[in-house]
């Protein structure tokens, strides 16, 4: 097993790394866990169709289950309220404790109602898919609103992160490309050398030993940002490579019509034709990471389903623009992210050359 330490203002945890170690893993919360007197796990219907029998076997202690709708179709008002009303039903407490399992989407919604349920209750992620390897990291919680993805949630950590990679082997080949969109950001933000050896790979025939230490690179370069920045004031920001215009198509399209990781290949796209303007970023690179994506079945036809006043909207909806001005992480270079304030101007003339490449 590998553990990557999370080192927060407001809390430290483990991520845990492993294979076939789901129970040994839960074990190793039994401080936390002893002091609980109820263990609840939310997870999705799609997820628990696969695994109900393994995960109830692996477990190691009695639980209940509040089963979700699949996929970003949890993350909706009605989901939270009926999540927060299963919790009251079931006589929780304080002292319950929750169990996300699932992808991105039940952590994200499991995290939300930990931190709002009775004020704050422990939970812990166990993650099913390749994107939560970010998603499950760092203490975002959020639910959508039709008007913006994740307007409404609260940064609060985990007590811990199970990561058993041994439930990503069901996992068609769109959620791996999806997935694979995150690491290959932390690579962006921070490594030239392994972002250079990604342009090399097809990520879906990556194999258990690349995949597990691409996520152990990717969680800790999460885990460094954000123990320098936990609620998003500075460098935190660098995290969300990609995702301004990504989050503008994603939303346009309707949540979960078209993958967080395939909206924020086009965001991150976007931004490297963007950094041109700013920085000694080459069209070359631009172009050889569109080509990239494209090798690896990433599509762009979602960019052709909107034009620019489409998308500029939920681009001003943003949670970086201040004061009507839209801010991009940009890179410098490979390796070096930072914040630029930008023109709807810029953006305009930016999306109109993305779409003449793609």
């Amino acid at each position: 097993m590998m553990r990557i330490p999370v080192q927060t203002p407001s809390h430290a945890y483990e991520v845990v790394i492993g294979s076939n170690h789901l129970t040994q893993a839960v074990k190793s919360l039994d401080t936390l866990i002893e002091k609980a007197d109820q263990l609840i796990v939310f997870t999705d219907e799609h997820v628990w169709a696969i695994h109900e029998e393994s995960f109830t076997k692996a477990f190691p202690y009695d639980f209940k289950v509040h089963v979700l709708a699949g996929g970003e179709a949890c993350k909706t008002f009605e989901s939270y309220f009926a999540a927060q009303t299963y919790l009251l039903q079931e006589k929780c407490t304080r002292k319950s404790m929750l169990f996300a399992f699932g992808g991105g989407a039940v952590g994200d919604l499991t995290g939300y109602v930990a931190a709002t349920f009775m004020r704050g209750i422990p939970f812990v992620q166990i993650p099913t898919t390749i994107l939560a390897h970010d998603s499950a990291v760092g203490g975002k919680t959020a639910i959508n609103h039709p008007l913006g993805k994740n307007m409404i949630g609260a940064f609060y950590q985990p007590q811990a992160v199970l990561y058993d990679i041994d439930f990503l082997a069901t996992l068609p080949e769109r959620e791996i490309r999806s997935g694979m969109a995150e690491a290959i950001k932390h690579a962006m933000i921070s490594d030239e050398a392994w972002y250079k050896e990604f342009l090399t790979k097809n990520i879906t025939q990556l194999t258990e030993q690349e995949l597990a230490l691409y996520l152990q690179k990717g969680i800790t370069v999460k885990a460094t940002i954000v123990a320098q920045d936990e609620t998003e004031q500075s460098v935190r920001k660098y995290l969300n490579y990609g995702h301004t215009y990504g989050h503008a198509i994603e939303a346009a399209s309707g949540f979960g019509k078209v993958a967080h990781g395939e909206a924020i290949v086009i965001g991150m796209a976007y931004a490297l034709l963007l950094g041109e303007k700013f920085t000694p970023m080459t069209r070359q690179t631009s172009l050889d990471f569109i080509a990239f994506a494209k090798a690896n079945n990433y599509s762009f036809d979602p960019v052709h389903q909107f034009t620019f006043d489409e998308l500029l909207p939920y681009l001003m909806k943003d949670k970086k623009a201040e004061y009507g001005i839209l801010q991009f992480v940009l890179l410098q270079q490979i390796g070096e992210p930072f914040v630029q304030k930008v023109t709807v101007e810029d953006c305009r003339e930016i999306d109109a050359l993305l779409r003449t490449l793609i």
